[in-house]
């Protein structure tokens, strides 16, 4: 079992391109055999508040279209993040593309101070995926500003959690020693996607991770690069590859 986080830059708006970026990584996981590959919080759009809505991206959109159709050749699940309109109300959320066809949507249940003037928190689009013998579930950003949201994982059974996030340069260290602590408290192993570069008018805080289940740090990028985490799950132990953008290309990190 393979399992890789991409750490990309977004530009808000620009989705064409940003989408360019999503599938040159996805590229990259598929050429390594992953089975899944996570993208941070909004990746598709860029994170955004007040320009959510007039950017909200539905499953008939050309870029999921395009997404679906390179899950299924790739056979990879595909994670990514946009704001998502669901009965006209409006989520940050998380679309989980399956090599079958099948999509899901995930949508954040607990929102940053300031996000709830544009957005709607649902504990309702909470689904769980089965990867091998990993049952796997997911959160965004804030999620993991809430014990509970962990908690809730365990009580499913989740032996994986995959938090996708925007953290910025001077909370990304908070959010590492947290997700550190849930990784040992709930006996699973996390893997966590975060940008580089700026973004929202800061500087994001890269060092997207993987932690065992013990809490253990197996893997980190660095905080300033776009890169890929992939981990594989060989019996009980994992391995890194750590892989960064330099020249236009992604070079394996020692």
């Amino acid at each position: 079992m393979k399992i890789a986080s991409a750490q990309i830059e977004s530009k808000v708006g620009d989705i064409k391109e940003n989408l360019i970026k999503h599938l040159e990584m996805i590229d990259i996981a598929a050429q390594n055999k992953a089975n899944l590959i996570c993208f941070p919080e909004m990746s598709l759009t860029g994170y955004c508040r007040e320009e959510g809505r007039e950017l909200a991206i539905k499953e008939s959109d050309e870029e999921i279209i395009k997404l679906k159709e390179k899950a299924k050749a790739d056979n990879i699940i595909i994670v990514v993040g946009a704001p998502i309109e669901i009965d006209d109300k409006l989520y940050i959320g998380s679309f989980i593309l399956n090599p079958n066809g099948e999509l899901e949507i995930y949508t954040k249940q607990y929102l940053h101070l300031g996000e709830e003037v544009y957005y709607s928190s649902s504990f309702d689009y909470n689904p769980t995926i089965q990867i091998a013998d990993e049952k796997i579930a997911f959160a965004i950003c804030a999620d993991i500003d809430s014990p509970q949201h962990p908690i809730d994982a365990k009580r499913n059974e989740c032996t994986l959690y995959l938090p996708s996030i925007f953290f910025s340069k001077k909370g990304i260290d908070k959010g590492l020693h947290l997700l550190s602590k849930y990784a040992k408290e709930n006996s699973f192993s996390v893997l966590m996607s975060n940008y580089s570069g700026e973004l929202w008018n800061m500087e994001a805080g890269g060092k997207s991770s993987f932690w065992d289940k013990n809490g253990e740090q197996i893997a980190e990028l660095p905080p300033n690069e776009q890169g890929l985490l992939i981990l594989e799950k060989q019996q009980n132990n994992w391995t890194k590859k750590i892989l960064v953008k330099e020249e236009n290309a992604l070079q394996q990190k020692i």
